[in-house]
């Protein structure tokens, strides 16, 4: 049983990581020019949204996992 959770929570770390890593390496730098005064709040909203959406899938995955997990021991 001990093993099964520190392996959820292992994935859990790593893809929190890898994930924080994602959004500062490629979603930090993005930027969308306009010629408007809007422009920076505009490039916030929308890596805000990509954010989430990202945060969406992650605990998503991080669900799948822990029911797989808990569902195996469950039947053994």
């Amino acid at each position: 049983m001990n093993t099964s959770v520190f392996a959820f929570i292992f994935t859990m770390w790593v893809l929190i990581l890898v994930g924080g890593g994602f959004l500062v390496l490629f979603i930090g730098p993005i930027s969308f020019v306009g010629t408007t005064d809007i422009n920076p709040m505009l490039n916030s909203i929308i890596k805000v949204i990509i954010a989430l959406i990202l945060i969406f899938f992650w605990v998503l995955i991080l669900t799948k996992i822990k029911n797989w997990i808990f569902q195996k021991q469950i039947k053994s």
